[in-house]
């Protein structure tokens, strides 16, 4: 047999970079926020023997299922979900109302890429367990499995997650635990093991209760063998009886709180199960809520704060608001004006504009000014900066976010980082002598601050390098204190993806659109450029339509995931 202990050491003798070394007490070297880092891929490579065992994630949800016995249509949260294994066995069964949330960002895209491989349709949330910041009274049954519980370095933030949970269920709802044996595990756990997890890694483990007896602490060192250590690393898990958890439960409120006996982990691997070794399985019914004293609904007032008509907007055609503004305004304020519970104003006056936003009390600011304040588009973000400082409820993006968006070549760069396919992309300042002009075409050329097309017209579309010098300088006499991203015109359909709701609070996305080019004359370029939102007597304006989209679900399922990272990333709302 080789001897790892061996193989990890250097030509010195001395433990390779990356490594303690022997280490008398585990619990000194223990952060208290372990779990922020430890599940990444190296995670599901040591623990993949069980968590990625197909066999124990059935027998699993069987055990989930025959306890609480829930319908097709319930809506159910797999809490500290991981990477979603059996929030997506559940999906394979047909369970139509799924969702997963884990604190790992690593474990969430895995659980993404996983569900759309698959096309099952699952939401997967990135969120704390202690404050999820889901819809209260929203879910049948709530899951924590696979031994998620008891992480927390205080007792009173594992108590935390029992609260959360009692909040998002609904009347009737149950809570389903499963989680290691604490009275076990504490008489049977082996102080020091080691196994190969494969051809070229294996991990040694040493474990010790921590000083007050009620949490156990573990080391893993991760070696390759031949590359030395990649990881040293410390964990814990506070160790509950059925005793324990009962109490808590019951104190919290939670009834008909059933023990349905132990279950024994399978490993594929058949060597150190750890803290797997033997679970506890529990179920509680939500505590009852305090019934709410009926009444008559309180009328909401909302502000519906807008550009300002009165003033210049250099965007818009000839520099104004024009007929077709109005229109949409006064469109606008009919259909609000037919909802029941809502009384609005409108805020259009900028020069008075905290004057009038501040006259009467607001429960809700419909933030609707695009235009950014006095008409000025770089002045968008300041519009929620002022009802955040003034105190005020507010709809649409934050000024971090409208900040973000405000930039191309920044949001680009942020989809790339997500794993997003983007255009090749060349970042051009006035003046800059040094930029290499690229060489694909045909390119599409755009100022890299700005919204509502400005700047692209038919004629940022060039075939060769003339054509892109000379939009190239017009771009710059317009908008001289802008740079230009010059991008691979990506031929092909166009389509719009639209998202209700907000991250924490489930997206959902509307049937994707497809804009319908067949009417436009075939020498122009099919694009949704400046003439297509603001000139009516173009044909960008007349020629184009819209229609629900007939690409495959595969290709759709990829586009409605984009947008959801994006949205998330970028902090829309």
């Amino acid at each position: 047999m080789r001897n790892p202990v061996a193989r990890a050491k250097t030509a010195r003798g001395s433990f390779p970079l990356g490594s303690l070394g022997p280490v008398a007490d585990l619990e000194s070297h223990l952060p208290e926020d372990w779990w922020r880092k430890l599940f990444n891929a190296l995670y599901v490579k040591t623990d993949g023997d069980v968590v990625e065992n197909a066999e124990n994630t059935r027998r699993d949800v069987d055990l989930v299922l025959s306890a609480l016995q829930p319908d097709l249509n319930s809506r159910i949260l797999d809490l500290c979900c991981g990477q979603g294994r059996h929030a997506l066995e559940l999906a394979r069964r047909g369970y139509s109302n799924v969702m997963g949330l884990d604190r790992s960002r690593y474990l969430i895209r895995l659980a993404k890429k996983r569900a759309q491989a698959e096309k099952l349709h699952v939401a997967f949330r990135e969120g704390d367990a202690r404050r999820p910041r889901l819809a209260e009274g929203n879910f049948d049954a709530v899951l924590i499995l696979g031994n998620s519980f008891g992480y927390f370095a205080k007792k009173q933030d594992d108590e935390k997650v029992l609260g959360a949970v009692a909040r998002l269920l609904a009347p009737g709802g149950r809570v389903f635990l499963d989680l290691t044996d604490g009275g076990w595990i504490k008489s049977q756990f082996e102080p020091r093991s080691w196994e190969w997890i494969d051809e070229h890694h294996f991990v040694c483990r040493e474990r010790s209760l921590a000083s007050d007896g009620e949490r156990l602490i573990s080391r893993e060192v991760i070696v390759h063998d031949e590359s030395g250590v990649l990881a040293d690393q410390f964990y814990a898990e506070r160790l509950y009886t059925k005793e324990d958890l009962t109490e808590i439960l019951s104190r919290l409120g939670y009834r008909d709180i059933a023990h349905h006996g132990m279950v024994d982990s399978i490993s594929s691997r058949e060597q150190d199960l750890g803290m797997m070794a033997k679970r506890m399985l529990i179920t509680a019914a939500a505590p009852p809520r305090a019934r709410k004293a009926r009444g008559k609904r309180k009328t909401l007032d909302v502000v519906v704060a807008m550009g300002d008509p009165r003033r210049p907007d250099l965007i818009k055609r000839d520099g104004q608001f024009n007929p077709e503004d109005i229109e949409t305004i006064n469109t606008l304020k009919d259909t609000l004006a037919e909802l029941k519970g809502y009384r609005f104003r409108y805020v259009d006056d900028h020069e008075h504009f905290e004057e009038k936003i501040k006259r009467e009390p607001a429960d809700l600011v419909l933030n609707l000014c695009d235009e950014g304040f006095n008409n000025d588009p770089f002045m968008e973000l300041h519009v929620p900066a002022l009802f955040e400082m003034w105190g005020l409820n507010y709809t649409g993006g934050a000024p971090r976010c409208l900040a973000t968006c405000y930039d191309k070549g920044l949001v680009r760069a942020i989809a790339l980082q997500l794993d997003i396919p983007v255009p090749l992309e060349t970042y051009i300042r006035k003046g800059d002598q040094g930029a290499t002009l690229p060489s694909v075409f045909p390119a599409l050329l755009k100022p890299n601050f700005g919204d509502s097309s400005e700047g692209i017209t038919k004629d940022a579309v060039v075939s060769d390098e003339r054509g892109l010098i000379n939009y190239l300088d017009k771009l710059h006499a317009s908008f001289p204190n802008r740079p230009v991203l010059v991008q691979e015109f990506l031929p092909g359909g166009e389509y719009s993806v639209g998202l209700v709701g907000n991250p924490d609070m489930g997206l959902k996305a509307l049937p994707l659109l497809e804009v319908d080019y067949s009417k436009l004359d075939k020498n122009l370029p099919q694009i949704l450029g400046y003439e297509s939102k603001w000139l009516p007597d173009s044909p960008y304006w007349s020629s184009i339509a819209y229609g629900e989209t007939q690409l495959g679900e595969r290709e759709q399922s990829k586009l409605v995931e984009y947008s959801m990272r994006l949205f998330e990333r970028l902090g829309c709302r």
